[in-house]
């Protein structure tokens, strides 16, 4: 049965480019896109001038087994960008950047604020995570050339805050 997890992180390349090398050979399927905003048709024009309120973020879909598994993705999340930054990452700023889960059932939730209190816990004791954890909203897929963006552009710009961080 596939699962669908939606995590934002910074520029939505990275973070798709930091999930496809970790679990690579894996059964996932990634998208780039828009969602956590208020209108009803963004683009990655509108979303960067931060008016309508999206965030870039990453979804994933994929069959869980022992490697890949929502409490894996969420602790994985967290070891590939910096949670503690408000509304950026790196170079990245504005609240399309922002650290978010967006979660898909209740058990979801639960397990994403496990994990975020765990991860407090133990990396970043005195530095408040920031992240949001709030329901998946609608998704929209950003434009085709977003899309495996870093695959089809190796070269291209990818945020130095999406590298493993323990």
């Amino acid at each position: 049965m596939t699962e669908t997890a939606t995590f934002a992180a910074g520029c939505f390349w990275g973070v798709e480019k930091a999930f496809q090398r970790f679990y690579k050979g894996e059964n996932i399927k990634t998208s780039v896109g828009y969602t956590g905003g208020a209108d009803s048709s963004p683009d990655y024009k509108k979303v960067c001038t931060g008016s309508t309120k999206h965030a870039e973020a990453i979804q994933i879909h994929y069959t869980p087994n022992d490697k890949i598994n929502y409490p894996n993705l969420v602790e994985f999340f967290y070891r590939m960008h910096d949670p503690t930054t408000l509304n950026s990452q790196g170079p990245d700023v504005g609240t399309q950047y922002r650290s978010a889960i967006f979660y898909h059932s209740a058990e979801q939730e639960k397990i994403a604020k496990q994990v975020t209190a765990e991860v407090q816990e133990k990396h970043y004791k005195g530095k408040p995570i920031v992240t949001e954890i709030i329901a998946a909203g609608e998704w929209f897929d950003a434009e085709e050339y977003h899309q495996k963006y870093l695959d089809k552009n190796p070269t291209g710009y990818e945020c130095p805050s999406h590298f493993l961080r323990w």
